[in-house]
C-alpha cells in the first residue's frame, strides 16, 4: 500500500467564483461580526449584571462562550480560503481546526444537557432547587461541560493524526475528522470503535435532555395555567436550540455517510456549515428575546438606560 504522512491537505469543495468571491467574503465576514457582537453582548451583560449571576444565566454564558469558540474555529479560516486561489492547509492546522469544531459540537450538547438538568430541578423540584444547584455545583458542572469534550476530542485527534494516509484531498470547505479517516490506508478499527463510543455518549446526552423536558412538560400540563405558561416560556428557547443544533449535526452526519454527489455544490456547502453558523447566530437572538431579564437588560444597555 502506497501510504504516507502528508504535510498538508487540499480542500476540494471550493470552486472558482471569479469576482463573486469578494461578495461571499463580505457576506461571511458580516455573519461572523454579527455572531461575535451578539454573543459578546450577552456574555458581558450576564457577567456585569449581578442580578443575572444565577445558575441558569451562568449556563447560558457558557453556551455563548462556546458559540464564540466554535465560530472562531471556522470563520477566520473560511475567510482566508474564500480569497485564496490555492485551497491547501497544513496538516497541523487542519487537526487544530478539527479539534476546535468537534470540541465545539461536544460542548454544545453538554451545555444543553446541563441546562435541561437545571430547568428540570427548577420546575419539577422547586423547593429543593437552591439545595441541589449551589454556586459550587454550578462551577463544577460548567467545568465538566468543557473538560470532558476537550479530553474526548484530544484522544480522537491523537488517533487520527497517527494514521497512514493514501491521499490528502478533503471534499469539504473545512477540515473534517471523518474525511481524514476515510483517506487512511492503515487499520482504522481503533478509530471506529472510539468513534462509536463517543457517538453513543452523545446520543445518551441527547436522550437525557429529551427525558428532562418530557418530565418538565408532564409537570407543566398537570399544574395551573400560570405554571404552564411560565414553564413553556422558559423551556421553549432550550428546546428550539436543541432542535436547531441537532438538525445541523444530523445534516452533517448524513453528508459524511452517504453519497451526496447528486446534490448541488452550494447546497452541500451550506448543509455542512449549518451547525457551525446558524446556532451561534440563532441562540443569542432566541435567548435574548425570550428570557425576560436578559431582554430588559439588553434594551437598557443598547438604548443607554442603565
Amino acid at each position: 500500500m502506497n501510504s504516507t504522512q502528508f504535510s498538508s491537505f487540499t480542500l476540494a469543495a471550493y470552486f472558482d467564483n471569479g469576482l463573486f468571491k469578494y461578495l461571499y467574503f463580505m457576506i461571511v465576514m458580516s455573519l461572523y461580526m454579527l455572531i461575535v457582537c451578539a454573543n459578546v453582548l450577552l456574555i458581558v451583560i450576564i457577567c456585569m449584571n449581578r442580578s443575572l449571576h444565577e445558575p441558569m444565566y451562568l449556563f447560558l454564558c457558557s453556551l455563548f462562550v462556546n458559540e464564540l469558540f466554535g465560530s472562531t474555529g471556522l470563520f477566520p479560516f473560511l475567510l482566508v480560503q474564500i480569497l485564496s486561489d490555492i485551497h491547501t492547509v497544513s496538516a497541523s492546522f487542519c487537526f487544530l481546526q478539527i479539534f476546535c469544531v468537534y470540541t465545539y459540537a461536544s460542548i454544545q450538547f453538554s451545555n444543553l444537557a446541563t441546562m435541561s438538568y437545571d430547568r428540570y430541578l427548577a420546575i419539577c423540584c422547586p423547593l429543593q432547587y437552591n439545595t441541589h444547584v449551589t454556586y459550587n455545583k454550578t462551577a463544577f458542572l460548567i467545568t465538566v461541560t468543557w473538560l470532558y469534550p476537550f479530553l474526548a476530542i484530544f484522544i480522537l485527534i491523537s488517533l487520527s493524526s497517527s494514521l497512514q494516509l493514501c491521499g490528502n484531498i478533503i471534499n469539504k470547505v473545512y477540515c473534517d475528522n471523518y474525511s481524514i479517516v476515510k483517506l487512511a490506508c492503515s487499520d482504522t478499527r481503533v478509530n471506529n470503535i472510539y468513534g462509536i463510543v463517543y457517538t453513543f455518549t452523545t446520543i445518551v446526552l441527547v436522550l437525557l435532555i429529551i427525558c428532562s423536558y418530557v418530565k418538565i412538560l408532564k409537570v407543566c400540563f398537570s399544574g395551573s395555567k400560570q405554571t404552564r405558561q411560565k414553564a413553556v416560556s422558559t423551556c421553549t428557547p432550550h428546546l428550539a436550540s436543541l432542535l436547531n443544533f441537532s438538525c445541523g449535526c444530523f445534516f452533517e452526519i448524513v453528508q459524511n455517510r452517504f453519497d451526496m454527489s447528486s446534490v448541488p455544490n452550494m447546497l452541500r456547502i451550506f448543509v455542512s456549515l449549518y451547525f457551525l453558523t446558524c446556532p451561534p447566530l440563532f441562540n443569542p437572538v432566541l435567548y435574548g428575546l425570550n428570557i425576560t431579564k436578559i431582554r430588559i437588560t439588553c434594551k437598557s444597555v443598547v438604548f443607554g438606560r442603565m
